[in-house]
């Protein structure tokens, strides 16, 4: 299994620093896959429509920062996806199915009765109409929440990351941040943040367990 990439870590961290898709939720790329095929598409679209269509990125990056809302981006890419696609509450459709990540929000829950200061800092794919955080009902756990078409920045700009550390009112060395895509690591590292780049759930809590102290336990 491949390690967990990360910084040196010299404070007690008091801040845990979560982002969302892939984290805190399951991975939801087999979902979207699956989905696809259920819109007669192949199964590669939504993936080749969002990261490797020029118009599809430029879309997605313009739902991130809020310069477009979510119907507008359903508009625009359900078109780029094919005329037989409906545009109405694409993304909710397209992520129904993507599970919440159980166990990390149990570690989650576990660092907050820790004492921990917590920090959901989220690239988003819009609020509205269809709610991601809502859906995987662990928007009350984080004292702080940096969403990322609500502030106009996104990651990787360190700029998100020094909003979310003043918000949190903590320094860099003082909190971890995990997070699925690698390059938004190094600018939390610069900050002097401990990464932890999230592979799986299992890896992701079993580091977070060993630099926290504390222990994910599902509820019974």
């Amino acid at each position: 299994m491949p390690q967990p990439t990360g910084t040196a870590h010299h404070h007690t961290p008091r801040g845990l620093i979560l982002d969302f898709a892939g984290v805190l939720t399951g991975d939801p790329r087999p979902v979207h896959r699956t989905w696809c095929e259920s819109e007669g598409l192949l199964a590669e679209a939504w993936r080749a429509t969002l990261n490797d269509h020029p118009e599809g990125r430029r879309l997605y990056t313009a739902l991130e920062i809020g310069q477009i809302s979510q119907a507008e981006w359903n508009e625009g890419t359900a078109a780029l996806l094919g005329t037989h696609v409906n545009a109405d509450n694409l993304m909710g459709r397209a992520w129904a199915k993507v599970p919440a990540a159980q166990r990390m929000a149990a570690l989650a829950r576990a660092a907050k009765d820790a004492g921990y200061r917590l920090a959901l800092l989220s690239n988003s794919f819009g609020l509205e109409p269809f709610n991601p955080y809502e859906q995987a009902g662990i928007w009350d756990l984080f004292d702080v929440h940096v969403i990322s078409e609500v502030v106009g920045l996104a990651k990787p700009d360190p700029a998100i990351f020094q909003l979310t550390l003043d918000r949190l009112g903590l320094p860099g060395p003082a909190c971890v941040f995990v997070d699925d895509h690698p390059v938004n690591l190094p600018p939390a590292e610069a900050l002097g943040i401990t990464t932890v780049l999230a592979t799986t759930e299992d890896q992701s809590v079993a580091e977070l367990e060993r630099l926290l102290g504390v222990s994910a336990i599902l509820p019974v």
